[in-house]
């Protein structure tokens, strides 16, 4: 059996997922009920808000990967990669339960501009580029409110997660989960040429990843790029492949028995010094302390 065996095989590329409102809806509402959460890598335009039940496992948001228990909350921003990975049921017999809620930036800011009582919930939305994780400080009530959404009627749902959102807006216990971002511009072509601009990177960025390509993608020149780029993602192209990479690294790290060589060749770094140079300025600690601080069975709860 070789050493690199996986623990569970995890995607290297965040694929796009389609998030498709009804029409007789403003919002989505999934209750997902499942025996496991398998690592599903991917990302959408939408604003997410999740909250886990009767679950522990992995959080991967970005470059941040975590333990997430019974009631995790997470607001994600749109177009920042993510997934959860099950471990272990809390109650048995039971199922893994999230309850989950897409919205798009247009109804939310649209509904902000209409309203001014909301417009608390405005730099709320802000920080969700990083993924905003929410602590035990919260008020049990605003998650009980989230897990009974499914029982009440469609009016009574939108007003529930307003009123969630403004709640979750006026909270201090709240922290940032990935070091990078992404935001969207107000000019729907330039929104357009970022979508594009980004699908790319997600899909290339173990490999060399050069500007000729996305000048092309967006119908711009490379300094107009890396200008809009930098706009929207508050980081240069590289950097943001360097983020991206980082974060491979860090799920390779925790979800494979892989060797360090392979994983700086898999994720994209040009060799295993270069690998654990940029790693240990990112995290702070080797790759090898990674590993065994948030490994399966090793870290500490």
């Amino acid at each position: 059996m070789e050493a690199h065996k996986l623990r569970g095989k995890p995607e290297l590329e965040p694929w796009f997922e389609t998030v498709t409102v009804p029409a007789d809806r403003s919002w989505l509402l999934f209750d997902r009920c499942l025996p496991e959460f398998p690592f599903n890598w991917h990302y959408h335009p939408e604003f997410e808000l999740t909250l886990t039940l009767n679950s522990t496992g992995m959080r991967f948001v970005g470059d941040s990967i975590e333990h997430y228990g019974d009631g995790d909350l997470v607001l994600l921003g749109p177009n920042l990669p993510h997934a959860w990975q099950s471990q272990a049921l809390i109650e048995t017999p039971g199922v893994h339960r999230a309850m989950i809620c897409w919205f798009t930036r247009d109804w939310i800011e649209g509904l902000i501009a209409l309203t001014p009582e909301l417009a608390a919930i405005k730099p709320l939305l802000d920080e969700s580029g990083h993924g905003v994780c929410f602590g035990d400080e919260m008020p049990a009530e605003v998650r009980e409110r989230l897990a009974r959404l499914n029982d009440i009627a469609p009016e009574q749902q939108i007003l529930t997660l307003l009123g969630v959102l403004v709640d979750l807006a006026r909270s201090s216990d709240r922290r940032p989960l990935s070091t990078g971002e992404v935001t969207v511009s107000s000019v729907p072509r330039d929104r357009a040429r970022m979508e594009r601009v980004l699908n790319y990177i997600h899909a290339h960025y173990a490999g060399p990843v050069s500007l000729d390509p996305l000048s092309d993608i967006a119908h711009l020149s490379e300094s107009q790029l890396q200008r809009l780029f930098k706009r929207s993602t508050r980081m240069t192209i590289s950097q943001y492949v360097g983020h991206l990479r980082i974060g491979s690294a860090c799920r390779l790290l925790v979800q494979t028995d892989q060797p360090l060589a392979r994983i700086a060749e898999t994720a994209g770094f040009s060799d295993a010094a270069h690998f654990s140079r940029q790693f240990r300025a990112a995290r702070g600690m080797t790759p090898g302390d990674y590993r065994r601080r948030f490994a399966p069975g090793q870290a500490k709860r």
